[in-house]
């Protein structure tokens, strides 16, 4: 499984990606600019010692990501979304698309797959959900359809 964080802005957030990644054997997009530096403290810190077990793939800007990987299976996070989470089927080897923290997906890429939105219900009254937990509920999803390969 593919996880891709477009322009994350926390450290933090970012950082316990990497380490639910690394426990899952998730690979790590992060599609540039981002909202901080590798070296952070707050990354290296939030990651603990996990960064050895985690892949992690670094592109300059989403089409560079998409032109690097031409075939990918994408879900994309969104609140627009109709579809919930939970009411499509992830291939093993599926992409995760998540956007920054502040402003979600940016509309140039959510027009561009219509048919790959997906949401995580919540109240009316809540904008979102933190970044590192929606991951990690999407991903054990599709992980979990997947009868949790290599994992025990």
């Amino acid at each position: 499984m593919h996880i891709v964080l477009v322009e994350p802005e926390i450290p933090a957030n970012t950082g316990n990606i990497a380490r639910t990644c690394a426990a899952t054997g998730a690979t790590l997009h992060l599609i540039k600019p981002l909202g901080f530096y590798t070296d952070d403290r707050h990354l290296r810190r939030a990651g603990l010692d996990y960064w050895h077990l985690v892949e992690v793939v670094y592109h300059d800007n989403f089409a560079a990501f998409c032109n690097s990987y031409p075939e990918a299976q994408l879900f994309l996070t969104t609140t627009e979304a109709k579809r919930w989470y939970t009411q499509v089927t992830y291939p093993p080897g599926s992409f995760l698309v998540f956007g920054k923290e502040s402003t979600g997906l940016p509309p140039e890429i959510l027009k561009a797959f219509p048919d790959r939105w997906i949401r995580i219900p919540m109240v009316s009254e809540a904008r979102s959900l933190n970044l590192s937990n929606a991951v990690a509920i999407v991903l054990f999803e599709a992980l979990r359809q997947q009868g949790f390969p290599g994992m025990r």
